[in-house]
């Protein structure tokens, strides 16, 4: 699901997996409930004692609960870290204070070491399990490019998800995994991003990079040939452009916090899927806006608050959510909505926010009831 508002995930898809347990059960009294290492068991628990295990809640983003919800610890770990013999694939070494990552033993998929103090990932530490890890989380460490040892990252070639966010980068660490599908930097000080690292990476589906010292011209062309990348998220970065080569498969940009200030005309019909636009908090001004670059019929959602914008921009009649508050808007440009008004000529619009311009609700034009029939949602104050 998504909200309308954001084209984020709305609440719902972060419930706790004890709720759909509990919804589950609440239908039928023994159910089977599959585990992540294939075990299936019956549940016959009482509707109270599930009720109890919403307290738990769900373990930070991961989809793994802490290893000591699942009992004694296998063999096959490192002696800092836990590996419930239940979950055998997935060691937990996260929230030890750790100043390295430890060696990691054949026959781990799912490495959790978030919440440390890891300055250096040394050489070696992966040689196990090139070939089969699938997870790496590394939030929330103090990692350097500089104490990332050549033939660690670099050799994971399974890869699924890395999660590396919260550290100290400069410059991206991708792994050469074709099976990549999730790869999330957000709030390091990336400023470089190697040219090709993504090349070839077809599963991959969404790049987090916010919070970070990216430019247009760092990117331009890393996304290319990306055909199952659907959400980029670059909020606060330094673009004043939308990179260049970012592919036709794309759903979702999210480019707020920036200092973009124009549109190439030509930027979004390479984009026919795309449905969520964000670029509030930027430098566009009217002039940085070519005539019908947003008439795209594919938006949703468009986002140009708190920019520098004089007039209501060109739209396509299917987009249904219009963000323009806190711009220098001063006049109603009921045109660039609906450039014809009938039974079957009418804007989609639900939502339009125009607080914080020069406008009130006596600009509205007295013939755009037929052009916003279907908005429920107009803001002027």
């Amino acid at each position: 699901m998504k909200c309308s508002r954001c084209g984020r995930q709305t609440f719902a898809d972060f419930l706790p997996v004890s709720l759909y347990i509990f919804l589950f059960v609440s239908i039928s009294p023994t159910v089977c409930f599959p585990l992540p290492s294939t075990v299936m068991f019956p549940l016959r628990v009482p509707i109270f004692a599930v009720l109890v295990s919403l307290t738990v809640g769900q373990y930070d983003d991961y989809d793994y609960q802490p290893a000591s919800q699942y009992g004694p610890s296998s063999a096959n770990c490192a002696q800092e870290c836990e590996c419930p013999i239940n979950f055998p694939t997935a060691m937990y070494c996260d929230s030890r204070n750790l100043k390295f990552v430890p060696i990691v033993p054949s026959g781990i998929k799912y490495l959790y070491l978030q919440n440390n103090l890891i300055e250096e990932i040394k050489a070696g530490v992966f040689d196990n399990v090139t070939a089969e890890l699938r997870w790496l989380v590394l939030d929330h460490n103090q990692i350097t490019n500089e104490k990332v040892a050549k033939g660690t990252i670099d050799k994971l070639t399974g890869l699924h998800k890395i999660l590396f966010s919260f550290n100290k980068l400069t410059e991206a660490v991708i792994p050469p995994s074709k099976s990549l599908d999730e790869l999330k930097m957000m709030n390091n000080q990336l400023s470089k991003f190697p040219a090709g690292s993504l090349a070839g990476m077809q599963n991959l589906t969404s790049v987090h990079l916010q919070n970070n010292e990216l430019t247009s011209k760092a990117l331009n062309g890393v996304f290319k040939g990306l055909n199952k990348l659907v959400a980029i998220d670059l909020t606060n970065n330094k673009l004043k452009k939308l990179p260049s080569g970012m592919p036709s498969s794309l759903e979702t940009f999210y480019g707020d916090h920036n200092d973009i200030s124009s549109i190439a005309a030509g930027d979004l019909k390479e984009l026919p899927k795309l449905a969520y636009l964000r670029l509030a908090y930027n430098q566009m001004a009217d002039a940085g806006i070519p005539a019908g670059v947003l008439n795209v019929t594919s938006l949703i959602e468009l986002d140009l608050s708190y920019n520098k914008l004089q007039s209501i921009p060109e739209i396509n009649e299917q987009l249904e959510h219009l963000y323009l508050q806190v711009n220098q808007i001063n006049k109603f440009n009921l045109e660039n909505i609906c450039k014809f008004s009938g039974p079957l000529n009418y804007s989609r619009l639900k939502t339009l926010r125009l607080d914080g311009n020069n406008l009130t609700h006596a600009d509205l034009p007295h013939d755009s009831s037929n052009c916003l029939r279907q908005a429920s949602d107009i803001i002027f104050d």
